[in-house]
C-alpha cells in the first residue's frame, strides 16, 4: 500500500513540474511579438493549405491511413482542426488552473475523437516538440543546466525513445487494434494511479483546515536534501562518474553514468510509448532517485524535453507517417490560450476546489480508457464480449470523459469571465 502511495506522489510531483514548464513556455511565446508572428506564419498555411487540400483531393484519398481499417483519416478537415483546438484548450485549462499536467488527457481525448493510438502519440510528441522549440527558455536558464548530466541522460533517452517507438510500430504491424489496446492499457494504469492518488489527496485536504488554502500546486517542491535512495546510488562509484551541483555542495555531487542512462531510458521509453514528452518523469527521477537539486533539474529538464520529444517525434513517428501535423498545430494554439486562462483562475478560486477538479478530470480519463479496452480485447478474441456491448461501454467512456472535461472547461472559462474585473485590478496593483 505504501508503494502505491509513493508511486502516486512520485507521479504527482512530475505532473506539477511539467505543468510549470508548460506555463513558462506559454508565457514566453505569448509575451514575445516575434514568436507570435512566427506562430501566425506557421498557422496560416496550415489552415489555408489544409482547406484547399481537403476540398480538392481529400475525397480521392484512401478512406483510412495506410489502408489499415483501424485507422481514421489523417488528412485535413476544418472540423478536425477545430476539435484539435478544443482538445488543446481543455488540456491547457487543466495545466494552467490546476498546476499539474493536463497533457495526460491529450492522447485519450484524441483517441476518443477517432484518432488511433499510434497517431495520437506521434501527434502529441510533435506538438510538445513544436511548443518546446518555439517557447524555449534555455537561454535564460543555461546556468542551471548541467551539460554532462544532460548529455549522458540523453544517451539513455534516445535508446528508450527508439525502443518505445519501435514497440508501438511493431504492435501496429502485427495488428493495429493490438497497438491501440496496448496504448490504452498503459494510459489506464497511469491515469488510474494518478487519479486515485489525486482523489485521496483531495479528500485528506478537505479534512485539514490549513490545506484548503495551500493552492493548486499543493505546496513547494523539494529537491536540495538527499533522501536515502539518492545517497545509496551516489555511494556506488561505478565509473565514469558524472559531477553536478557544484554551486550547492563544495566539490559537487556525483553519480554513476549507469544510473543516468537507465533513468534516461525510462523517460525516453515513456515518451516513445505514450507521447507527453516524458518530461513528467524527469523531475521526480532527478530529485527523488538521483539526488539532483531542483535548481539543476529544472534547467536540465527543459534541455532534455526538446531533444527527447524532437528525436522521438521525428525519428520514430514522423518519417513513418504517424503525425497529424494540422492536429498538432491546433492543439498548440488551444493549449497556449487555455494555460493562460487557467493560471489566472487560480487567483480567484480556492486551491482545494481546484484539487477536486483535477482528481475528477484524471479519473474521467481513466474511465474513458478502461471502458474502451473491452471492445479492443474483444476484437482480438482475447475476451468473450459481443461487439454491441463493447461499443456501448466505449461510448459510455467517451461521453463520461467529454462531459467531465467539457464541464470543467466551461466552469474555468465562466469563472475567468466572471472575475475579469477582479483579475485586472490585481494586475494593476502588481
Amino acid at each position: 500500500m505504501n508503494f502505491f502511495k509513493q508511486l502516486g506522489r512520485f507521479m504527482m510531483m512530475g505532473a506539477r513540474a511539467h505543468a510549470k514548464w508548460e506555463l513558462d513556455v506559454s508565457n514566453t511565446i505569448l509575451g514575445d511579438k516575434k514568436r507570435l508572428i512566427i506562430l501566425g506564419l506557421l498557422t496560416i498555411p496550415v489552415i489555408l493549405g489544409g482547406i484547399a487540400f481537403a476540398d480538392q483531393i481529400g475525397g480521392a484519398l484512401p478512406e483510412l491511413l495506410g489502408g489499415k481499417k483501424a485507422y481514421s483519416p489523417a488528412f485535413y478537415s476544418t472540423g478536425i482542426f477545430i476539435v484539435s483546438i478544443l482538445i488543446g484548450m481543455g488540456a491547457g485549462l487543466i495545466t494552467g488552473c490546476i498546476g499539474a499536467g493536463g497533457g495526460f488527457i491529450i492522447a485519450p481525448a484524441l483517441m476518443s475523437a477517432g484518432i488511433k493510438g499510434i497517431l495520437a502519440v506521434g501527434t502529441d510528441l510533435f506538438h510538445i516538440f513544436a511548443k518546446a522549440i518555439m517557447g524555449s527558455v534555455i537561454h535564460r536558464k543555461l546556468g542551471n543546466v548541467s551539460v554532462p548530466l544532460a548529455i549522458v541522460f540523453l544517451i539513455g533517452a534516445i535508446i528508450g525513445a527508439t525502443a518505445g517507438g519501435l514497440l508501438n510500430r511493431v504492435l501496429y504491424e502485427i495488428n493495429p487494434v493490438l497497438s491501440d489496446a496496448f496504448i490504452t492499457t498503459v494510459y489506464s494504469l497511469m491515469l488510474g494511479f494518478l487519479g486515485i492518488y489525486s482523489l485521496t489527496d483531495f479528500l485528506k485536504a478537505r479534512k485539514a483546515p490549513g490545506a484548503a488554502d495551500e493552492g493548486a500546486h499543493g505546496g513547494k517542491i523539494e529537491g536540495a536534501d538527499l533522501g536515502s535512495l539518492p545517497q545509496k546510488l551516489q555511494a556506488l562509484k561505478i565509473p565514469p562518474m558524472v559531477k553536478y551541483d557544484f554551486d550547492l555542495v563544495p566539490g559537487g555531487r556525483s553519480i554513476s553514468w549507469v544510473f543516468l542512462v537507465l533513468s534516461g531510458a525510462l523517460v525516453g521509453l515513456a515518451a516513445g510509448i505514450m507521447g507527453v514528452g516524458g518530461g513528467f518523469l524527469t523531475f521526480p527521477i532527478f530529485v527523488y532517485v538521483l539526488g539532483v537539486s531542483s535548481m539543476t533539474t529544472v534547467g536540465t529538464d527543459i534541455f532534455q524535453i526538446i531533444f527527447t520529444a524532437g528525436y522521438a517525434a521525428i525519428s520514430q513517428y514522423a518519417i513513418y507517417g504517424f503525425i497529424f501535423y494540422t492536429l498538432a498545430m491546433g492543439m498548440l494554439l488551444g493549449s497556449l490560450v487555455g494555460i493562460q486562462i487557467g493560471a489566472l483562475v487560480t487567483k480567484v478560486v480556492p486551491g482545494i476546489t481546484i484539487r477536486g477538479f483535477y482528481a475528477t478530470a484524471v479519473l474521467a480519463g481513466f474511465v474513458n480508457r478502461i471502458f474502451a479496452l473491452p471492445a479492443k480485447l474483444g476484437a482480438m478474441d482475447v475476451i468473450p464480449i459481443s461487439p454491441g456491448l463493447g461499443a456501448a461501454l466505449e461510448t459510455i467512456g467517451v461521453w463520461a470523459f467529454f462531459i467531465v472535461i467539457g464541464a470543467f472547461s466551461v466552469w474555468v472559462i465562466g469563472t475567468f469571465l466572471k472575475n475579469i474585473r477582479v483579475l485586472k485590478g490585481e494586475e494593476v496593483r502588481s
